[in-house]
């Protein structure tokens, strides 16, 4: 018995953190060259044993990936930091393009161990 109550306080009490981004549901805004349209998208790190997170386009399913432009597709973020960025797409994509996600990225080297990868999305409008 007290060990079960051990383990039901010590599950309760871990805390568990993801990154940040926004916006929830972003829009396609004209850029400067004709036939692609571009977004801005912020994330945040807080998680202090991740230092780089992926950028992808999906479809609905969430499988299947959208060609898309940034500076970079891993970015690199330091602990409590946060980046904003630019996606640019064909405008010819736009009505398949449905995510735009941020997955972090577990170095080998990393001494925590942490077996924990978060995905966040914000779906298109």
């Amino acid at each position: 018995m007290r060990s079960s109550i051990a383990l039901c306080l010590l599950l309760l009490s871990a805390s568990i953190q993801s990154h940040e981004q926004t916006p929830t549901y972003p829009t396609w805004k004209t850029s400067g060259i004709n036939g692609i349209k571009k977004t801005n998208i912020r994330v945040w790190n807080k998680r202090p044993d991740i230092e780089y997170y992926e950028i992808g386009v999906f479809e609905e399913d969430l499988k299947t990936p959208i060609p898309f432009v940034t500076a970079y597709k891993v970015i690199p973020l330091a602990y409590l930091k946060e980046v904003k960025f630019d996606i640019y797409i064909r405008e010819s994509n736009i009505e398949e393009a449905r995510y735009v996600c941020s997955l972090s990225k577990l170095r080998s080297n990393n001494e925590s161990q942490t077996l924990l990868v978060t995905r966040v999305c914000s779906k298109f409008k």
